[in-house]
């Protein structure tokens, strides 16, 4: 398995005790490790309004990396696009390839200040899943709704925030479409007119797509023949439909001749998988905050998290996210990460990791990637 890349991706975790500050130098340093540990490619979330999570701008936080790295890829698990510009998006990022030519992913989402219930319908799979399993004995559990979330104060004003007044959301294909005109130079308006991104257009970045169903973002990226990234980690629920979705509609292009695809799960490795289970145990309720639309917490310890009262609700809330986490030894783990790159046909995989102390992410991060060599 040494033959399917590993990346990373970050979502700056604040741990509880400690800052935003603490949790950006522990990004950095963490970047640092993996590229010595031998991780392919680097990426930044981008969430707002979460008290435990200091990624609110990707590239912000690609600058501060790319100076500190030399290698590994660097780049964003997504821009979310509801509520930014082609343009804007285009010059940050040219920005960094002035400085860091060649090394930049530009990952695109449309979640952004859209509402939960703003999805696609399920979609069906060809891949027979019985009694919540894939035929390689995946787990696949029961679709996720966010449409509690929708009318919560808490998403009602992140919208609010991350709009201009008045302003609505560019059609998601529209929008990647001009931005990949504005990176080729050939970008025209609807009367013409060219514009052209200085710095940004031929910036050597290399344009992903990620979603999380079979749905429009699986659609653009087969079309536009571009790499795509199904989110295991976000939404187990709907993994296989978001790659065969993506396959069945990718069309060839001047960046693919054939699908790629990358697969994104939480992941906790430590020597034994007791020691794994402990440092994974503020997940739970980490997850429970954010389906509850308070936002992220900051990361518990141990202790905090089993301090928590659990309903049969929390639970039922947490559950799939919670049944889908690969926690253990290096060998359990990586036994797990294979039968989700079988399942999936992944090309790579993408591994996220939180845990309260740095340290024991650090080293999680380590004893994966050493395993996954031997294999």
């Amino acid at each position: 398995m040494s033959g399917i890349p590993l990346g990373v991706l970050d979502l700056v975790p604040i741990s509880s005790g400690s800052t935003a500050a603490e949790a950006l130098r522990n990004t950095v340093d963490l970047a640092q490790q993996t590229e010595r540990f031998g991780y392919t490619r680097y990426w930044f979330a981008e969430h707002h309004l979460n008290p435990g999570v200091a990624g609110t701008s990707p590239a912000v936080v690609l600058a501060l990396t790319a100076s500190a790295t030399s290698t590994i890829r660097i780049g964003s698990g997504a821009v979310q696009l509801g509520h930014r510009t082609a343009l804007s998006t285009v010059e940050e990022f040219g920005l960094i390839d002035a400085l860091h030519p060649g090394r930049l992913d530009l990952g695109l989402g449309r979640s952004g200040g859209r509402p939960p219930g703003r999805t696609a319908g399920p979609r069906p799979t060809t891949t027979p899943v019985v009694d919540g399993r894939a035929p390689n004995g995946l787990k696949i559990p029961p679709r996720f709704s966010p449409e509690h979330l929708a009318g919560s104060p808490r998403f009602l004003l992140q919208q609010q925030l991350l709009h201009q007044p008045g302003a609505a959301p560019q059609d998601y294909g529209e929008q990647v479409d001009d931005i990949l005109a504005l990176l080729r130079g050939d970008y025209r308006s609807t009367d013409g007119i060219e514009a052209h991104a200085v710095p940004g257009e031929g910036a050597e970045v290399q344009v992903w797509i990620l979603g999380s169903s079979g749905g429009q973002s699986a659609d653009v990226a087969g079309r536009g023949g571009l790499r795509f990234a199904a989110n295991y980690h976000v939404s187990p629920a709907t993994v296989l439909e978001a790659a065969e979705g993506y396959r069945a509609a990718f069309q060839p292009s001047d960046h693919l001749d054939k699908p790629y695809v990358s697969v994104s799960a939480d992941v906790v490795v430590a020597e034994d998988d007791e020691t794994a289970r402990e440092l994974a145990t503020g997940y739970g309720p980490w997850v429970r905050s954010i389906r509850t639309a308070d936002g992220a917490i900051p990361f518990p310890t141990p202790e905090q998290a089993r301090a928590h009262a659990w309903t049969a609700a929390d639970r039922t809330l947490v559950a799939d996210r919670v049944d889908t986490q690969f926690v253990g030894s290096p060998g359990r783990v990586a036994d797990q990460l294979e039968q989700l790159q079988e399942a999936t046909g992944a090309d790579e995989l993408i591994i996220t990791t939180i845990t309260h102390d740095h340290a024991d992410r650090v080293r999680s991060y380590q004893l994966l990637a050493e395993e996954w060599l031997r294999r």
